[in-house]
């Protein structure tokens, strides 16, 4: 339960709704609901999100899944991820896991590190997919080639565990130690066990 609630807080803050990016947010819903109701992919998200954290609107999960769902269809990334996360998390829908790895797998496929991440996850736990600790480490290789500290996490110990690549570690000091320079703690403890020869 802790870890899931450490990696919903890390998955908000990459995709930015920790903060409050509306001056006026009931001005500002009117505003991205004009321009949702036209068809604006961002707008739609901004709506999602807006539903999500109840801000200018009273929180409702359902609208936020409503609204992310527009925006996904359209290819927008960081609503695709949140869309997975709320099918992974059964919030404002049934919980189902093949439908988050969907939505995970489109936004990984455009580049969103969050979403590479997250499907990283799924094949590492077997949420949805079967459980491939190769597959896993590619996703993570691939979000941690964009600095997502979490990702650097686990795949230095992936490379420590040998678990989805050869046993190296060299590298698994080298993914905790960048995991430990982007704030990740459980990277910076790691890195110096290493270091220490456990």
């Amino acid at each position: 339960m802790k870890q899931t609630v450490k990696w919903l807080a890390a998955a908000l803050i990459a995709l930015g709704l920790n903060q409050a990016v509306w001056a006026d947010d009931v001005s500002d819903f009117r505003e991205n609901l004009q321009a949702a109701a036209q068809g604006n992919a961002a707008a739609q998200y901004n709506l999602g999100a807006m539903y999500y954290k109840g801000r200018g609107v009273r929180q409702d999960y359902v609208e936020a899944v409503r609204w992310f769902r527009q925006a996904a269809e359209q290819g927008n990334t960081l609503a695709q991820t949140l869309l997975g996360w709320m099918y992974a998390n059964g919030r404002g829908v049934r919980q189902d896991d093949t439908e988050a790895v969907k939505w995970y797998r489109q936004a990984a496929e455009q580049g969103l590190a969050q979403a590479q991440y997250n499907l990283g996850v799924m094949y590492n736990t077997g949420r949805g997919v079967r459980r491939d600790y190769a597959e896993a480490a590619r996703w993570f290789r691939k979000a941690a080639d964009q600095g997502l500290a979490q990702a650097q996490f686990n795949l230095g110990a992936m490379y420590y565990k040998g678990r989805g690549v050869r046993q190296d570690l060299v590298l698994a000091q080298e993914w905790l130690g960048k995991a430990c320079q982007n704030g990740n703690q459980d990277g910076c403890d790691n890195d110096q066990r290493l270091k220490a020869g456990y």
